[in-house]
């Protein structure tokens, strides 16, 4: 089974890239609505979150894991993963596959993410091994706006104010939260045609089919956890998966401090 956890509705972005790559996988889907959104957390906070709900997925029989949050990748050190006895072949993050899929190539980058990914720098610092620098820019409300489903109105306004510092010398926009790409049309609306928009849930599902495939052939399953009921969750399901036969589960999540 594979488990994969983020702060609320933006792992749904990296489900849905999964399930074209592994449709018969099943998946166990921790959302911590109770605690999102990640991105203006604290790193201790964030390792807190991180070690609860990777224990909760293993309790709950997840065999690999996808860590579907931008934000909390600086938390998934060695040493946490061997605290739970997660080998590294065993979890996917955000930053490794997307990094991955840009090597070798001659396309300025710029990414938007949250506050807390900007900060830890790892993206930054990721891409400069594979000789790039690249720009980076935080949208601090964008995420909580997407995850609690304001307005498209609303969340155009937000993009723009991030837009007048978004240089036109660029050639791809990396969306380094798993919220963003469910806003993509207003992406594009405010940012026009001559940016490529990448949502890294691609390179993550193709990752995930190279490490977990074919140990992860099952009855394609899903089993949504949350945190916290939250009908904007349940409603982006049903858009998501309009097909789909699901089980959702509100529970008790309390991280030790």
């Amino acid at each position: 089974m594979i488990g994969i956890f983020d702060s609320g509705v933006g792992g749904l972005t990296v489900l849905k890239a999964l399930r074209e790559v592994l449709p018969t996988a099943d998946v166990l889907y921790f959302g911590d609505t109770k605690n999102a959104p990640y991105g203006s957390r604290s790193r201790d906070d964030l390792t807190s979150l991180t070690v609860a709900a990777l224990k909760l997925l293993q309790e709950r029989g997840a065999q690999n894991i996808v860590s579907a949050c931008n934000s909390v990748s600086a938390s998934l050190a060695v040493s946490l993963l061997d605290a739970f006895s997660i080998a590294p072949q065993q979890l996917i993050e955000m930053v490794g596959p997307t990094v991955s899929y840009f090597k070798g190539s001659s396309a300025r980058l710029m990414l938007y993410a949250t506050p807390a990914t900007i900060n830890s720098d790892i993206y930054q610092n990721a891409f400069q091994m594979i000789g790039k620098n690249i720009k980076a820019i935080a949208i601090p409300e964008l995420a909580g706006a997407i995850e609690s489903g304001k307005s498209e109105i609303n969340i155009e306004e937000i993009i723009r104010k991030a837009f007048p510092q978004t240089p036109q010398d660029i050639d791809v926009l990396i969306l380094a939260c798993t919220h963003y790409p469910l806003v993509l049309p207003v992406f594009r609306k405010v940012l026009g045609e001559n940016i490529l928009i990448f949502d890294p849930a691609v390179a993550v599902a193709e990752r995930a089919k190279k490490q977990f495939w074919p140990q992860e052939v099952g009855d394609g399953t899903t089993r949504f956890l949350l945190s916290k009921d939250s009908e904007n969750f349940r409603t982006l399901v049903i858009r998501l998966f309009p097909e789909m036969k699901f089980e959702l589960e509100v529970l008790e999540f309390e991280p030790e401090r």
